[in-house]
């Protein structure tokens, strides 16, 4: 007789010719139910479930929905509970998907809160460990494209995602709903975004978003966190963009995506402005450089990059939600 145990998968017998895959369970299959040749297909379809979809990194966050506040759009949000001791109401952080949305490339149309992708799952349960409620929004879902899209289609996505025009009222309708929570501070929030979303996250903090009226730490993000954004934002900002609070931005120079350049030139245009805003720049990483994923972490740069970033944005969010 032959069994096999894996973590994560079961391999479920239907009929003579097929089978499902299971990622709840983990008894054990037996060659008594199944031929050789059909356990041996069931066992390959295990392993390769396996190393396909990697188990959650903690626990699955709740999803929540809330409103847009460009009034018209209902969005998906995932809840990241502080762990371990906290206060009553905690700190918050609305954190922003990148171009491929908030889900794992391998999602295969089931789009919720186990398919998150690995990155969004790090840094929610990283701020959850802080003590902090972390919220990550679906911004593309609700608009029809759950799967997001891939580099080279900046010129085709439609307009309903523009990063600079719209998708930062969804930051500010994260920001409302986090604030009729009654386990949230409600004048601690901050914000931080990938790519795509940390170019919605350069226009959301600037002081003249149309997203809030007369915005300051106080009435919207205590800070932001803006990593490898594209800084041409669509010809927005030429003159320079001054936050109402103060921002961070991370780049490294060998990013495939963005220009590191033009994020330089943006951001010293506004520090020439007194613009509380900063740029680091990572020699060698690439776009994505914080992804947990071997493909990334195993650039020696991008593992550097993503200790070094990781650590300046827990001292940054300490000194701006803390206080």
């Amino acid at each position: 007789m032959w069994e096999i145990c894996m973590d994560f998968a079961h391999a479920i017998q239907l009929d003579s010719s097929s089978f499902v895959i299971d990622h709840l369970r983990c008894p054990v299959i037996s060659a008594r139910s199944l031929s050789l040749g059909r356990f041996v297909a069931v066992t390959a379809a295990v392993v390769l479930s396996v190393a396909a979809t990697p188990p959650p990194i903690g626990p699955l966050p709740d999803r929540v929905v809330f409103p847009s506040a460009d009034g018209q759009t209902t969005l998906f949000g995932y809840v990241f509970k502080p762990e371990g001791p906290h206060a009553a109401r905690s700190p918050a952080v609305v954190m922003m998907h990148g171009r491929a949305g908030p889900y794992s490339s391998l999602a295969d149309g089931r789009y919720d809160a186990s398919t998150l992708s690995q990155r969004h799952q790090k840094w929610g349960h990283l701020w959850a460990q802080q003590g902090y409620l972390a919220i990550l929004v679906d911004g593309f879902g609700p608009r029809g494209y759950p799967q997001g899209f891939t580099h080279q289609s900046y010129n085709q996505r439609p307009e309903s995602v523009n990063e600079v025009t719209v998708r930062p009222f969804d930051a500010y309708g994260a920001l409302a709903y986090l604030r009729t929570r009654n386990d949230v501070v409600p004048d601690r929030i901050a914000l931080q975004g990938w790519s795509n979303g940390a170019s919605a996250t350069l226009a959301a903090m600037s002081s003249t978003t149309p997203a809030l009226k007369s915005p300051s730490p106080t009435s919207g993000f205590r800070g932001a966190l803006a990593f490898y954004p594209g800084c041409g934002l669509k010809g927005h900002f030429k003159a320079g963009l001054i936050p109402y609070a103060p921002l961070r931005v991370f780049v490294g120079t060998a990013d495939e995506e963005i220009s590191p350049q033009e994020c330089s030139d943006l951001i010293n245009e506004s520090r020439s402005q007194q613009a509380d805003v900063t740029l680091k720049i990572y020699p060698g990483a690439t776009h994505d450089f914080d992804d947990p994923g071997a493909s990334r972490q195993d650039v020696p740069a991008n593992a550097a990059a993503a200790r070094d970033s990781t650590a300046e944005a827990i001292t940054f969010f300490a000194s701006v939600l803390k206080r």
